[in-house]
């Protein structure tokens, strides 16, 4: 996707007065331009992108970091391209803001595209803006946040530009896992561009603001003879709610970014540092007499698993990821005595909890990511098993399921599960049992852990007895009964040490802080080795 490069308005300088010295004139200069730079190419510019429902890059920038504590870096720079008629539009900043401020007194860097100039097109003097700030973000150990709005190579440039992109995908994963990497779509970002957000930790979105594509319409209708949108193809609800790039979506930039801030601050600045940790007035020993009543005993009936989290967090306040897309599986940020966890947990409300695959690449995204920046994992189990089907075997269950498993299985910070009701078969082993590394392992007495539920189990164990009875029903309700008694109940799993302790609901959250307070020491090394090989 390309737009048409708009000339740059051509401001005029009012002469320096006589009798100023050389410096005088020379301060005059450079602070006509430095205003030249902060009002942007035109007002006219400013008008079109206010009047597409779209802030400028410094309003949000504005919005984004601290007042006033950003430092532009690279503001007087301008492209050297010749031909095409770029070489009589060289306007200051080429299109890109970088540098450094603050959000909540920390220090995090910052690249926004302006498409007031060339559509936000990235050329080589603006990739190597990005690239200078990317790797300034990486040298101090600091977030890095791209606010994306651009119109994707500046194909005037040729293939500097596409270079320009090669750099800035090498970056990205260079500084994977290193520090919190955050894009925030807030118009296009279509081609090459949409890979950089897909590198990235965690991606925002506004509703009838962002889209993402790799191709545009128009070339989709060329090649496939279909007709659509660019909303239709690569809107924000889109990424939020089918294909999962999008983790937040909103219904205005301004509630937007205070979000990008609120994330921020349940981030460390790199993997060297641990959360940061909030004073809170709830009590740590805090009891949730609420739960005891919240999860029915009947296991085929449904319940919001967000009640639960709610209860037992600090003041009943999490960050969920991903809330719209694989709602089978809830992936949070919250904190519990004031330090933060990652919270996984199954959600019985949609799909009973199952497993599927959306949701196993949701969760094991969420794992790997609070493992790189040392955030204690929570995990809450209700799960009945991965989702059964053709679609589901077909489209790669064992692949995609592989990921959750391998996630927990590679994950080094503190680890803490409660299974709530039920954990039946493979998806009991994969959401961080004991078996697999977690560290402490509860359940709450309406725990039902087992190979698979009883009726399955009776039907296969006993069917020759139940086909040779005279009451095949009444036979088989109670061989149920019998293998519930024998093999599912409460303590079964406690009895042979995979599970430490059977709580009181009530007590989950004195128990969860307790557990994670007595492991945030825990060091623990994997095998040397140059990098393990993930069922991707």
């Amino acid at each position: 996707m390309t737009y048409a490069q708009e000339p740059t308005a051509t401001r005029t300088r009012a002469a320096a007065p006589d009798d100023l010295s050389d410096a005088e004139v020379r301060l005059a200069e450079l602070a006509w331009i430095k205003d030249e730079i902060a009002d942007g190419p035109s007002p006219e510019a400013t008008e079109k992108q206010h009047a597409r429902g779209k802030l400028t890059a410094r309003e949000r920038l504005d919005l984004l970091l601290d007042d006033g504590s950003f430092t532009e870096v690279e503001p007087l720079r301008r492209h050297r391209a010749v031909g095409f008629g770029l070489e009589e539009n060289r306007p200051y900043t080429d299109g890109v803001i970088t540098g450094w401020g603050t959000v909540h007194g920390r220090p995090v860097f910052v690249y926004a595209h302006d498409f007031r100039i060339f559509g936000g097109a990235l050329g080589e003097a603006h990739a190597e803006k990005i690239h200078k700030v990317m790797d300034l973000a990486e040298a101090a150990g600091a977030p890095l946040v791209g606010l994306c709005d651009g119109a994707g190579a500046r194909i005037q440039e040729g293939v500097s530009a596409l270079a320009g992109y090669g750099g800035i995908f090498f970056r990205n994963t260079r500084s994977s896992g290193v520090i919190p990497q955050i894009s925030v779509v807030v118009g296009p970002c279509a081609g090459g561009a949409a890979y950089s957000p897909a590198l990235t930790d965690f991606v925002f979105v506004v509703r009838n603001v962002s889209q993402m594509c790799i191709t545009g319409p128009d070339v989709v209708e060329a090649v496939t003879g279909s007709r659509t949108t660019l909303e239709e193809l690569g809107g924000a609800d889109v990424h939020a709610r089918k294909t999962g790039v999008a983790g937040f979506a909103y219904e205005d930039e301004e509630s937007c970014f205070e979000d990008v801030r609120f994330l921020l601050s349940l981030l460390p600045s790199n993997n060297r540092e641990l959360p940061p940790v909030a004073q809170t007035d709830d009590p740590a020993d805090r009891s949730c007499p609420e739960l005891r009543n919240l999860v029915p005993a009947d296991p085929h009936m449904a319940y919001d698993m967000r009640a639960v989290i709610a209860a037992v967090v600090d003041e009943g306040d999490f960050f969920e990821v991903h809330e719209v897309w694989a709602e089978n599986v809830i992936c949070a940020l919250a904190r519990l005595d004031g330090h933060v966890v990652g919270v996984v947990a199954n959600q019985p409300q949609t799909l009973a909890g199952v497993l599927d695959i959306h949701a196993a690449e949701k969760a094991a995204r969420f794992v790997t990511i609070c493992d790189a920046f040392n955030i204690p994992l929570v995990t809450l189990v209700d799960v009945p098993g991965f989702l059964p089907g053709v679609d589901e075997e077909h489209g790669g269950i064992i692949r995609h399921g592989a990921k959750l498993l391998y996630a927990y299985c590679n994950a080094t910070v503190p680890r803490v599960s409660v299974v709530l009701r039920k954990a039946y078969g493979g998806a009991y082993i994969v959401m961080d049992s004991r078996s697999i590394g977690t560290d402490m392992a509860y359940a709450w007495p309406t725990n039902e852990i087992a190979v698979m539920g009883a009726e399955g189990a009776a039907n296969i164990v006993f069917r020759r007895e139940i086909e040779a009875a005279d009451e095949p029903e009444a036979v088989r309700e109670r061989l149920v009964e019998r293998y519930k008694s024998e093999l599912m109940h409460p303590y079964h799993a406690a009895e042979r040490g995979l599970i430490d302790n059977v709580i009181d609901p009530a007590e989950t959250r004195t128990v969860l802080i307790r557990s994670l307070a007595v492991l945030r020491s825990k060091h623990a090394d994997l095998p040397s080795r140059k990098h393990g090989i993930p069922p991707l």
